[in-house]
């Protein structure tokens, strides 16, 4: 099964588990005044379905270099001294095929949410939620 499928799934069991989610892309892309399908003479040859970008400048998307594929927050009720109170968790779940690992910047970025208290895992099916 693929990774995407795989990701398609868990998004649709996050509610099961209390947790409101969103896909988290991350790379970069370029941003600029978009000119659609331009030919001059002397100018390199534009295919069409091509977009120029002028005044070109990266965009990076995404948390950060390593954020998890699906972030999210899900309620937790707070004991004995916030009696009652209901605060967000962050939820951060990196998605991988049976037997792939995650690099060390995912299991960095897994191991710092952890440690700040947030829910942090990597998940391979919906079951991998509970």
């Amino acid at each position: 099964m693929s990774e995407r499928r795989i990701q398609s799934e868990i998004m649709l069991a996050l509610a099961d588990h209390g947790i409101t989610g969103w896909r988290n892309n991350v790379g970069t892309g370029w941003a600029g005044k978009n000119v659609i399908n331009i030919t001059r003479a002397g100018a390199v040859q534009v295919e069409p379905g091509d977009v120029v970008v002028r005044s070109a400048r990266p965009l990076h998307a995404g948390l950060c270099k390593g954020s998890s594929d699906l972030i999210g927050l899900r309620a937790v009720t707070v004991t004995e001294d916030m009696v009652g109170e209901m605060l967000a968790q962050f939820v951060a779940l990196e998605v991988k095929r049976p037997g792939a690992k995650p690099t060390q910047e995912q299991r960095r970025f897994i191991d710092f949410v952890k440690n700040a208290g947030g829910f942090a895992r990597v998940v391979r099916c919906a079951g991998d939620l509970r």
